[in-house]
């Protein structure tokens, strides 16, 4: 069995040896595609309530916090689960080049939030209570969402529902947020998936460089380190597992109640 083995090994090598001499590398083509190196984690609040999940692929990114579990029932966590799982299932870094394919992909979310079956708001009032007999706040959730396309020049597609936020930093530049925040003084998301009405996606695409970097957090980051430090941090230049770092030490001394979730990702295209 030993001496059958060895041949026909040798005639694998032999066929991979020859294939490679024999394929020349077309001219033109990059030799690295463009991608997202990032890190990505949560820092749990003091409550003990999880209301927030996160992804990372090779060109997207996404973040998600919940909201609605005012009686620890679980139900943020599973709103923030599911518009990553809209996402997900989605593909949308396959499904196509245009804005508004990423716009589906939050009303995805929001029928997805819809669905459940559990008790659903009927949108919070001025002052950011649930109404009554509304069932309670149901399952809420903000959707920030980046997908970095494999065009000739890269380029950054997002979209963004509720009160979380995506940065943008070009290299050599300050860093600065790509959409507006939507939320309220009660902490109930004022623009949501799972809030009727349908919402409708704050959307963008902005062309990047290699070493340009892009981060998502959700309200518990903004709301523990404030917009000033959080962009300080951003741009310090270090890499985004060491920048990440940072923002965990600064959170444990401030120790927050609910959940806070950072990505930060560099783009790299060689």
């Amino acid at each position: 069995m030993f001496f059958v083995v060895i041949p026909i090994l040798v005639g694998c090598v032999s066929v991979m040896t020859v294939r490679g001499r024999r394929e020349s590398w077309p001219a033109g083509r990059p030799v690295a595609r463009p991608r997202l190196v990032a890190a990505g984690g949560t820092y749990d609040g003091s409550r003990g309530r999880p209301s927030d999940a996160y992804v990372i692929q090779e060109r997207l990114i996404a973040a998600a916090h919940g909201t609605g579990d005012a009686g620890g029932t679980g139900d943020a966590h599973t709103a923030a689960a599911l518009a990553l799982a809209s996402v997900v299932a989605a593909r949308p870094q396959r499904a196509g080049t245009r804005e508004k394919d990423l716009g589906e992909c939050a009303r995805a979310a929001h029928r997805a939030a819809r669905a459940t079956g559990l008790p659903h708001a009927t949108g919070p009032t001025a002052s950011g209570s649930t109404p009554a007999g509304s069932g309670g706040p149901g399952p809420v959730s903000s959707l920030d969402l980046v997908v970095l396309d494999q065009d000739q020049q890269p380029r950054l597609r997002y979209a963004h529902v509720g009160d979380g936020a995506i940065w943008h930093c070009a290299k050599g530049a300050e860093p600065r947020p790509l959409t507006t925040a939507h939320g309220s003084d009660g902490g109930l998301t004022t623009r949501g998936s799972g809030l009727p009405p349908a919402p409708t996606p704050e959307t963008g695409t902005l062309p990047l460089r290699s070493g340009d970097r892009v981060a998502i957090v959700t309200d518990g980051v903004t709301r523990a380190l404030g917009a000033a430090r959080l962009k300080a941090l951003l741009a310090s230049g270090s890499s985004p597992a060491a920048c990440l770092d940072r923002l965990y030490d600064e959170m444990s001394a401030l120790e927050p109640e609910g959940d806070a979730t950072v990505i930060i990702a560099d783009v790299v295209t060689a």
